[in-house]
């Protein structure tokens, strides 16, 4: 079973949805992104188009990531040889499933509501595979949160977007911990993500900002 198929069956089972989607029936490679125009190419990428009546999606996702992950399967540990890509694999299966919900429900979507969610969705999922203890969470948080770059060939919208995306779940993050890691009260922190996942955006926003 595949690394990205563990983790969308994984997030799927915690948030108690089924997309009834399978991951590999929506890969693309280089070449199906290329063919459809896109300008900018990261290494992980949810492509969407809705039309009158339809709506599609793919997600590409870089061969090395896909191979490295093979090769280092962050199952069996997680550590520096494959956590980039394991977050990489994370975002784009976050994308994938909470569109996939949404759409689903005929509900908009929008590109921070996407980010947001993913990243929330790292924390969760390494601190679920490290183990859940007071010390990782902390060390996890800083490393997720305070420890990045943006990429170079982002707007000014982009980074304003993955800043605000950043923050927020750094903000959220660190409330889960103080408040459900530290006593290790997992199943209720569950609990709340399940109710927070389905929340609109700006509930989501209003929900961190008076401190969760």
């Amino acid at each position: 079973m595949s690394v990205l198929h563990r983790l969308q069956r994984g997030l799927e089972e915690m948030y108690r949805i089924d997309t009834r989607l399978a991951i590999a029936d929506f890969l693309i490679d280089d070449d199906a992104r290329r063919e459809l125009g896109v300008t900018r190419t990261p290494r992980e990428q949810l492509l969407l188009s809705e039309g009158e009546d339809d709506f599609a999606m793919g997600l590409f996702m870089d061969d090395a990531v896909i191979d490295n992950l093979h090769r280092n399967d962050p199952g069996e540990e997680l550590h520096e040889g494959n956590f980039g890509d394991f977050l990489l694999a994370v975002e784009g299966v976050s994308h994938f499933v909470y569109m996939a919900y949404c759409a689903h429900r005929e509900r908009p979507v929008s590109g921070l509501e996407l980010e947001l969610q993913a990243e929330v969705d790292k924390y969760v999922t390494c601190l679920l595979t490290l183990g859940s203890s007071p010390e990782r969470s902390d060390r996890l948080r800083r490393r997720l949160y305070e420890q990045f770059s943006f990429e170079d060939d982002l707007d000014e919208h982009e980074r304003d977007r993955y800043r605000t995306a950043n923050a927020g779940a750094h903000r959220y993050s660190a409330s889960l911990e103080r408040r459900f890691v530290s006593s290790r009260r997992i199943a209720d922190m569950l609990r709340e993500l399940r109710n927070f996942y389905r929340m609109p955006l700006g509930r989501k926003l209003a929900f961190i900002g008076h401190g969760a």
